[in-house]
């Protein structure tokens, strides 16, 4: 089938073909990446049973190790370090624009994935940001002072916070790293920043389609005084 749209020129059919055989390629390239991701080896195993600092089902205060955080019959965990740390008064805007994005679309994957979002900030600030957000199909655990963030990638060696991916595998029983956004820890191209999380970033993405694109001075406002959306509960 064969695309044009009323009064377009010449020109621009012949520029859009052309434009239109990259993102074709790029398509290609995106599902093959992923099927390579899919196909690695078995990564190391984690080097201890980490313990967090989550709610129970009633939502009191509870202590979760890792390996609870898989559920019966799903092997797969994801985990975002998200960046807020004891001395931030908020979390990072950027992380915050992500997580307002993903706090309905986890809804959809949990059948398939465990998913659960991690920072050194302590638990009741954690759950304060959350709840004044929204994000309550996002689990929200505290580091609780432990070293996952340290030695996955969450904090960078000078000791500041990143907005890190991890995806670990269940395997007979003991938990094994399977994939972490390297990327973001990669020398990143001129003008531009890591793009770690650009696969399931909307914002950026959206932006990307138009011709002002992402720009390079522009970041998602982010009002922390105001609740969104008000009339949502949690979902049980």
């Amino acid at each position: 089938m064969t695309v044009s749209f009323p009064n377009e020129s010449p020109e621009y059919r012949a520029a859009r073909n052309d434009l239109l055989q990259r993102e074709i390629a790029l398509r290609r390239e995106v599902a093959a990446v992923a099927e390579q991701r899919s196909k690695l080896p078995v990564g190391g195993a984690v080097p201890e049973d980490y313990v967090f600092e989550g709610t129970d089902p009633a939502g009191l205060p509870a202590r979760i190790a890792m390996s609870d955080l898989f559920a019966s019959g799903k092997d797969t965990l994801l985990v975002y370090s998200f960046m807020f740390t004891p001395d931030m008064a908020n979390p990072c805007p950027g992380c915050t624009g992500l997580m307002d994005t993903t706090g309905r679309t986890v809804e959809y994957i949990r059948d398939r994935i465990n998913m659960v979002i991690v920072a050194d900030a302590p638990l009741a600030r954690l759950l304060a940001i959350r709840d004044k957000r929204g994000w309550f199909g996002l689990p929200m655990l505290s580091t609780a002072g432990n070293s996952y963030n340290r030695e996955y990638h969450g904090l960078h060696p000078d000791g500041y916070p990143l907005p890190m991916v991890n995806v670990f595998r269940r395997i007979d029983g003991m938990i094994h790293h399977f994939w972490g956004a390297e990327i973001l820890y990669a020398p990143t191209d001129p003008g531009q920043d890591s793009r770690s999380n650009d696969t399931w970033d909307p914002v950026w993405n959206l932006l990307d389609l138009t011709p002002e694109g992402r720009g390079t001075d522009w970041d998602a406002p982010v009002d922390f005084e105001s609740t969104y959306p008000p009339a949502l509960v949690p979902v049980n």
